[in-house]
């Protein structure tokens, strides 16, 4: 009995736990973390100043009144909208409207960007007894104006008291025709020119957007806006330095929309000879 309590007690002295380590003993070079390897030592935050102010994007501003309003002026000169609301009564608008919308030429323009070719999202026609060029696809001269059209162009030019000479026509067949981001300042439409835009059949929101100045580099993120909503039978001239200093389009909407026919009129001058037909023609002091 004595041996296998002796052989019991040398059994029990292997099975025992070494002791365990205090924790006062644990030393840790890194600072705990989730995973394993070594750590980087935390950096407390500090605020490094924006290179550039921060600024806020300008709100947009809505045009609905008639009248006439000055939008910019600056080293181009005074940019300006004149709004006529009804400019068309609505049961002639009406008709009109009906008219055009089925006895037009309208067929879908080929056009050009960086070199591919696409069809435009909208129908056009042209008249005028000169061709219109722009984003490198020419409209040929036609000189079979719609009756109509000329009934038009004589009551535009009565009341704002401007002489037109030919008519870009656009048909937005619903909210998804549309028109890009651009500039009526082809050469042919000559310095500072007026533009007249007669609006047909659903309301859609015409939008402009200022140049942004040089040191922005084309960067539109912070330049003044501006939305007309376009309703059946209103009249919107765009004058002075409008072309020069602003773009302008109509952009596409997810909404149900009708169709809607846009008229604009315009001047159009013979191109001088050896320049590009469609780009800009620049005008140093001396030739202005």
């Amino acid at each position: 009995m004595s041996d296998k309590r002796q052989r019991a007690r040398v059994q029990g002295s292997w099975a025992q736990q070494r002791p365990r380590p205090s924790r006062t003993t644990v030393q840790n070079s890194q600072p705990s973390s989730w995973g394993s390897g070594p750590q980087r030592t935390p950096r407390t935050f500090e605020f490094q100043q924006p290179d550039k102010p921060i600024r806020e994007v300008p709100a947009e501003t809505v045009i609905e009144e008639a009248g006439v309003h000055e939008i910019s002026q600056g080293p181009s000169g005074v940019s300006r909208l004149r709004l006529i609301p009804g400019f068309l009564p609505p049961h002639e608008a009406d008709w009109i409207f009906s008219k055009l919308l089925a006895e037009l030429p309208w067929s879908q323009k080929t056009n050009y960007r960086e070199g591919e070719a696409y069809d435009e999202p909208r129908l056009t026609c042209w008249f005028g007894e000169l061709p219109y060029t722009y984003a490198k696809s020419t409209m040929t001269a036609n000189t079979q104006w719609h009756p109509l059209l000329l009934t038009l162009r004589d009551a535009v030019s009565h009341h704002t008291s401007s002489s037109f000479n030919s008519l870009l026509c656009n048909l937005y067949r619903d909210g998804h025709d549309s028109i890009g981001w651009h500039s009526d300042d082809e050469a042919s439409l000559g310095e500072k020119p007026t533009i007249a835009s007669l609006s047909l059949g659903d309301t859609r929101v015409f939008s402009l957007r200022k140049q942004p100045p040089p040191e922005e580099d084309g960067d539109y993120t912070y330049v003044q806006r501006i939305r007309v909503p376009l309703s059946h039978g209103t009249l919107l001239l765009m004058e002075g330095a409008t072309q020069d200093d602003w773009q302008h389009r109509v952009a596409k909407e997810y909404h149900d929309r009708g169709p809607r026919i846009n008229l604009t009129f315009r001047t159009i001058y013979p191109e001088p000879e050896g320049h590009r037909p469609g780009t800009r023609l620049r005008f140093t002091a001396k030739q202005m």
